[in-house]
């Protein structure tokens, strides 16, 4: 420690408001001890930016060749741990006035009206002060502080304070210029005096700061802050390395964006999205770290989810904002002014991003679609602010795509015929199956583009859009698709009476089964299928709402009926001959079945085959 003089030391005493915040600042405002390092280490690097600042016009300054650096000296055996920095230094009025008082000017005043007011402090209010050194009595039960201004005839003095209600200044003999923080540690904080401990924290939180921060010799903050450097002087390899650093990712990443936001809002960011998303990601998205929040280079939080809507969670990179304070705890960042403010900029940077990305790279677009447009597309339900934006970016496969890649609903409308007046999809498991669904029969005689949405998250999102530059979206497992053709069909249909009277059979046969039984239209080569009502869920919301709660029944299906297939046709015959012949009522039962069979649906498959034997013998009697 430097050497005193024989000034007698001066005590001073914080005021009642003085001792309320800083019990606060101690026991509420800080969730982990950890920080207190943090917390010290931005104060220094604020110290030496102010020194190389002045600097740059004043040279006339104490110490003008000393080496701008952070340097950390931790003694295991006496539990006692030091900061040292070259910076600016401070001088009795700055240690009254910036330590002493505990913030900055206006911060009595502004506790008198919160007591005026009945209110009571919290995290948020004290976060705006800059009081983060306060943090250190979270590991120690006294501060010395040795402390000497730039200026060269400036004089050292030691402050010290057990952070309860007094504090002393007294001046003492110091050469250098700076301050050193010097203090004993706590029993339940010893695990600080342990040099590998200390250099995790500073690699934790403070590996951007401008400075080098040392432990003994050794330098631990290894990594620049890239996202402070202009874009064009940024190397592909440095970015590569660096999204490595942040993401614990070993591949190099698919693309990145690097912001410089002034205005409302102002914070710099370098953001990534990975190459590939890992095994477990949609399965717990929650444990999948995205962006770390720093503030002037100085870590706050790492899976800072209040900076993305929940959609735009692969994103990974680094936010570094001035404009919020530093010493602020996780739960003050969930209700922040700033935040909300980072968070709607950021989406908007990144939808324009994606956007330009389809434009331009539509390759790279198409398998960030594949890698992660399961967790974007749900953005349509939950960001209405952006909600246009992201339906614009939604990919499906479709009947005019290849396998494996996708259309945008925009490329699809440009492709509809002058008569087509909507979008028509069609849900299930994958796409092999789907194409082989009766109900696309219609569509594919008459070259008309269907979406293929095989995907779980399509089933939620898709009815939802209701209609794309004013063309409604429609399912084509419903009842109500106005179907028609100029086409004329070679195959001869039944007359209407005919029609009618076997449909009250199938309608006889069936009872409750199904809502109701129709002829179709849309129907070619298959004799049957099963729609939904006008009202009624599609074929697959059903089977995914009968996997998330097993007591759920679903709506009755609407039977359709293909008038023009030869096993109607000879149903009607059949029908004509005996509305009561067991073969008839039979058959219209296997058809119901093999119907709900396509769907996944049949429950009873003993019954089902049992009953096609039958019809095989009879079919095959000589």
């Amino acid at each position: 420690m430097a050497k005193k003089t024989t000034t007698k030391a001066q005590e001073f005493e914080y005021k009642a408001e003085m001792k309320q915040m800083l019990h606060l600042i101690i026991h509420s405002l800080y969730t982990n001890k950890e920080i207190f390092l943090r917390e010290l280490i931005s104060n220094a690097s604020d110290a030496l930016n102010k020194i190389r600042f002045r600097m740059l016009t004043d040279k006339d300054v104490l110490d003008a060749n000393a080496d701008l650096k952070i340097k950390i000296e931790v003694n295991k055996e006496e539990h006692t741990l030091s900061v040292i920095d070259s910076g600016i230094g401070m001088t009795h009025e700055d240690l009254v006035e910036r330590i002493g008082t505990v913030a900055s000017s206006g911060t009595l005043e502004f506790v008198k009206q919160m007591q005026q007011q009945g209110k009571q402090l919290n995290a948020e209010m004290i976060g705006q002060f800059g009081v983060g050194f306060y943090s250190v009595f979270m590991v120690t039960d006294e501060v010395l502080l040795e402390t000497r201004a730039a200026d060269s005839d400036s004089k050292g003095y030691l402050w010290k304070s057990d952070g309860g209600g007094k504090y002393t200044i007294e001046e003492i003999e110091k050469s250098d210029r700076g301050t050193k923080i010097t203090f004993k540690l706590k029993e339940d904080a010893w695990e600080f005096a342990e040099d590998y401990r200390i250099k995790h924290i500073i690699k934790k939180y403070s590996n951007f700061v401008d400075f080098p921060v040392y432990v003994g010799e050794e330098k631990v903050n290894t990594v620049e802050a890239l996202w402070h450097r202009p874009k064009d002087d940024i190397k592909e390899d440095e970015l590569n390395e660096f999204f490595k650093f942040v993401s614990n990712d070993f591949q190099d990443p698919a693309a990145h964006l690097q912001l410089n936001i002034e205005g409302a809002v102002n914070f710099k960011a370098l953001l990534f999205i990975p190459e590939s998303a890992p095994m477990s990601f949609f399965r717990n998205p929650d444990d999948f770290d995205s962006i770390h929040l720093y503030s002037n280079k100085i870590f706050i939080q790492d899976n800072c989810k209040e900076l993305l809507p929940e959609y735009l969670r692969f994103i990974k990179g680094v936010v570094d904002t001035e404009d919020l304070p530093l010493n602020v705890s996780r739960e003050v960042t969930q209700s922040s002014p700033v935040m909300v403010k980072i968070k709607n900029t950021l989406t908007s940077k990144i939808l324009a991003f994606l956007k330009e990305m389809a434009e331009k790279e539509p390759e790279k677009f198409e398998k960030f679609n594949s890698n992660f447009g399961l967790l974007f597309k749900s953005g349509v339900n939950s960001d209405f602010t952006n909600r246009d934006k992201i339906i614009e970016l939604l990919r499906f496969e479709s009947t005019k795509t290849e396998k494996g890649k996708s259309t945008s609903l925009k490329d699809y409308t440009g492709r509809m015929g002058e008569k087509q007046k909507e979008i028509y999809f069609i849900s299930g498991d994958h796409r092999e199956s789907l194409e082989k669904n009766p109900k696309l029969e219609y569509f594919k005689k008459n070259d008309i583009e269907v979406l293929l949405l095989s995907e779980p998250i399509d089933v939620f999102i898709v009815p939802g859009i209701n209609e794309y530059d004013k063309k409604p979206l429609k399912s084509i497992d419903k009842a109500d698709l106005d179907l028609s053709s100029d086409e004329k069909d070679e195959k001869e249909e039944l007359n209407e009476d005919l029609a009618k009277s076997l449909i009250d059979v199938f309608k006889e046969t069936l009872g409750d089964k199904v809502e109701d039984v129709v002829a179709s239209k849309r129907l070619v080569d298959s004799a049957v299928t099963l729609v939904s009502g006008k009202d009624g869920m599609d074929a697959q919301m059903e089977k995914m709402m009968k996997m998330m709660n097993k007591d759920f029944s679903g709506s009755k299906r609407i039977l359709e009926v293909n008038m023009k297939h030869g096993v109607i046709k000879n149903l009607s015959r059949l029908n004509l001959a005996s509305s009561t012949d067991p073969l008839l009522r039979k058959t219209i039962l296997q058809l119901y079945e093999s119907a709900e069979l396509l769907e996944g649906n049949l429950e009873s498959p003993n019954e089902f085959v049992a009953r096609m034997t039958e019809l095989l013998e009879q079919a095959t009697k000589a």
